[in-house]
């Protein structure tokens, strides 16, 4: 059973005057099969703990261990960090000209699963994927995210999600920026991934309507760099109800 262990993490970035602490000792447990929700105001280092579970270099531990199944994540590069498992799916999914989403989803796959897919396989699997995420074909040869709306860019998220089967999924406020109808799509292909019980989900985000779709086992509530409080799903309509401004004591910028 994939675990993903995170213990008194803290985190800083560079800035003009000196490093700025953001991550403040978090602690938490992901295990295979597990939906968390982490909500949070603004600022209170969501996203500064999605990027550094995946290694972005922005992002310095100055303390805490994260560990997967034992391994220790901190110590891998960003790329074995991938081939182990962790999958994240961005906020702002980056473009990249002269790359097509065949050949990034291709290679991709590869590299996780340590062999080349077999081409005839793999184009029924990538075109059965595209059609559950109601995504035209004819995406797979265009460049990946270049020119994509907001929506087509978090359903090309999934997608890649879908296909690599990660061990621990790390959603990073995947319903921003989406309409209704994408939203429920893209939902459900996350659902699709949970189905089959063999991944951990980490779902970060501000609003409670993505929940309205994908029902978590546990919400975090998340302020300062850290978590303040736990509970089940019963929290985030308290969260709905009553907002972040009682938990939010002090700041962090993500």
């Amino acid at each position: 059973m994939a675990t993903l262990e995170i213990n008194d993490l803290h985190v800083s970035v560079a800035t003009e005057n000196g490093p700025q602490e953001i991550l403040r000792g978090v602690d938490l447990t992901v295990k295979q099969g597990e939906t968390h929700a982490i909500m949070g105001p603004n600022g209170s280092g969501k996203t500064t703990l999605a990027y550094s579970i995946a290694g972005h270099p922005k992002y310095t531990v100055t303390g805490g261990t994260v560990t997967l199944d034992g391994e220790d994540v901190l110590a891998m590069t960003v790329d074995e960090r991938a081939r182990a498992g962790v999958f994240l799916a961005m906020q702002y999914p980056v473009e990249i000209p002269g790359v097509s989403i065949s050949n990034f989803l291709r290679t991709s796959a590869t590299a996780v699963r340590g062999e080349a897919p077999k081409l005839r396989t793999w184009v029924k699997e990538v075109k059965e994927a595209m059609a559950e995420l109601q995504m035209d074909p004819a995406f797979a040869e265009r460049n990946v995210n270049e020119g994509f709306s907001g929506g087509e860019k978090k359903r090309h998220e999934i997608l890649q999600m879908e296909l690599l089967k990660p061990r621990i999924a790390i959603l990073d406020e995947t319903d921003s920026g989406l309409d209704v109808d994408a939203l429920r799509v893209v939902s459900e292909g996350v659902n699709r991934v949970r189905s089959s019980g063999q991944v951990g989900t980490l779902l970060i985000t501000h609003y409670t309507r993505i929940l309205r779709y994908i029902t978590p086992d546990y919400v975090h509530v998340f302020a300062a760099g850290k978590i303040v409080k736990s509970g089940g799903a019963e929290l985030a309509d308290e969260l709905e109800n009553e907002g972040y401004e009682k938990y939010a004591k002090g700041g962090a910028s993500a």
